[in-house]
């Protein structure tokens, strides 16, 4: 009887956790009027400073965005794609515009605080959603730096080795690409941390020290790309872009969905707010102009690489420097190792930058302790964050292989942008008071909210019939279907213009729509071990957000100010 009687009362005790679980998920911030006396995080002894104008923005999007992929990833593609592989970053470039679009209204919409797409999410869907968006941004993230640091060290180098000084292998594999041990698991890598080591420290002593740095290397690549440009325009062969596309349209939509990830970074904009002079008004700039630079540039180097050299006869390691070496120009190839140092530095630097401002968010939010929310007093720098974002970064790039770990990377960023792009139209439906009113699950906001997920589903499954050559009828009907989604949404509902934005996002539902179906496409893309990273990362984060963040998120924060009209902090 007492053995019956203990088995009941741990079954209401587990109920009850499982009851406490799903309230607290189910949580999300809300949006108070400007005219709101709450306080705001921006004006506390934690707050960042604001530094940074709308040109500091610029030149972090590109510097982020812009790395050695402009020298590399362009004639990689180039070999199967042609000269179409101009098409491929065109067509890149168009879907990236449309999410941009999406990040520029929220930036707009939102606080002046950090947080970027953990933010937005948390307020426009829940509080488990965006602790899920926030841990899966956050692995690619750490991978990502550990990989650049890699790389950079390769880069530095190999630029070393141009000098007579130094001669060619005589710096040892443990200082470059990295030693090798148990099969290649291992490799030691002393120089990519030591880099690590300096980038952290340069943005430990201030954002205006760290954006000076990224302006001063975003501007040299920048100026060496064009002088790349300028000076391959001259040696260029119409009939090397004929014909256009060789292997047809799909080698260059496969080419898109390559290149899509060298566009990767105008997000970083978005999560500079807190340091930005005026948010409202330049940060929605920031991310559009960023972005339309890095078309342009890239849309230039690549009829430059394929009007100079017939794209069959274009390099795998090192396309756009062979090209100019082949035509006994070797000064623009000593530039170009110059540029591919330049670019991963400022990528690697704005990288970091951003890690350890949504540590900052987490923990000012109480889901990760309160160690990542603390701002040094007179540097004005999350300085316990962003020591530990150089930490595991160093780690993972000083004894492990993590290129080996590339084909699990992008699912947190494609992810990201369609919960980005997802949370424009739930917002929009939230204006109406729909969230508020709802009863039960008939809501206008849950309808939407489903059809984003059909939408999701439809773009997977096109994706995965895509990739797997089936039959184009499927790709049609899954295509259909998200078409029709799409309809509903958009008839369904009048969408009015975002209160308390300085930019809204045209086309309210259909481009968000698209974004979403894209960015899922291109998930399924993806190597089938990154879709069971998304799984096993997933069920990770939402234990560790059962056993702690539930119980330690701090209600005060539950409740966010809107962005002010305009702030010029001079």
């Amino acid at each position: 009887m007492g053995g019956h009687q203990g088995s009941n009362t741990e079954g209401f005790t587990s109920a009850t956790w499982f009851s406490q679980l799903c309230a607290s998920a189910r949580r999300f911030k809300s949006l108070a009027p400007p005219s709101s006396e709450t306080a705001v995080r921006s004006s506390s002894r934690d707050s960042l400073v604001r530094r940074l104008g709308l040109f500091d923005l610029i030149l972090l999007g590109v510097g982020a965005s812009i790395g050695a992929g402009v020298f590399v990833v362009t004639g990689t593609v180039a070999r199967d794609a042609g000269p179409g592989v101009t098409i491929s970053f065109l067509l890149a470039g168009a879907s990236c515009v449309l999410n941009a679009l999406c990040y520029a209204e929220l930036a707009s919409r939102f606080p002046a605080v950090v947080g970027g797409a953990y933010m937005y999410s948390y307020t426009a869907f829940n509080e488990i959603t965006a602790f899920l968006v926030f841990v899966q941004l956050m692995l690619d993230y750490h991978i990502g730096a550990a990989s650049i640091s890699r790389s950079l060290a390769s880069y530095a180098v190999a630029l070393l080795e141009l000098f007579p000084a130094v001669k060619d292998g005589s710096v040892p594999l443990w200082m470059g690409s990295g030693q090798e041990f148990f099969g290649g698991f291992l490799s030691l890598n002393v120089l990519a941390p030591l880099l690590l080591a300096l980038l952290t420290f340069v943005l430990c002593q201030g954002v205006r020290e760290s954006s000076a740095v990224n302006s001063v290397m975003t501007a040299t690549k920048v100026v060496i790309v064009v002088v790349v440009i300028c000076a391959g325009a001259f040696d260029i062969d119409v009939a090397n872009w004929s014909p256009f596309a060789p292997n047809g349209f799909k080698a260059v939509l496969t080419g898109a969905t390559v290149v899509f990830f060298s566009y990767v970074g105008f997000d970083a904009v978005a999560n500079s707010a807190e340091e930005s002079k005026n948010p409202q008004r330049d940060l929605p700039i920031g991310i559009m102009g960023s972005l339309v630079v890095c078309i342009s540039l890239y849309i230039g180097v690549c009829l430059v690489l394929t009007g100079m050299v017939p794209f069959s006869l274009l390099s795998e390691d090192a396309p756009l420097a062979e090209a100019f070496s082949s035509k006994g120009m070797k000064f623009v190839s000593i530039l170009i190792s110059i540029g591919a140092v330049a670019g991963l530095t400022t990528t690697l630097l704005v990288g970091l930058y951003v890690q350890s401002r949504l540590y900052l968010g987490l923990g000012r939010d109480g889901l990760l302790p309160s160690f990542f929310s603390r701002v040094h007093p007179t540097l004005h720098t999350p300085l316990h964050s962003q020591i530990w974002c150089g930490i595991v970064a160093a780690v993972l790039a000083g004894i492990f292989n993590v290129h080996s770990l590339s084909h699990i990377l992008s699912v947190g960023t494609l992810t990201g942008y369609s919960v980005v792009a997802a949370c424009v139209v739930a917002l929009r439906l939230n204006d109406k008071k729909e969230r508020e009113s709802s009863n039960g699950w008939t809501s206008s906001w849950h309808e939407g909210v489903f059809c984003l997920v059909i939408i999701a589903c439809s773009g997977f499954c096109a994706g995965v019939f895509y990739r797997f050559s089936a039959s184009v009828i499927f790709t049609l009907l899954s295509v259909g279907v998200a078409v029709g989604a799409s309809a509903l949404l958009h008839y369904r509902r009048a969408y009015a213009q975002s209160l308390g934005s300085g930019f809204c996002c045209p086309g309210v539902p259909i481009v968000p729509c698209v974004c979403i179906f894209f960015n899922i496409f291109l998930f399924a893309q993806l190597h089938y071990e990154a879709w069971i990273r998304f799984v096993v990362v997933s069920v990770l984060a939402t234990a560790v957000y059962a056993l702690y963040g539930q119980y330690h998120a701090d209600a005060n924060t539950l409740i966010y100010q809107r962005a002010p009209e305009s702030e010029d902090s001079g």
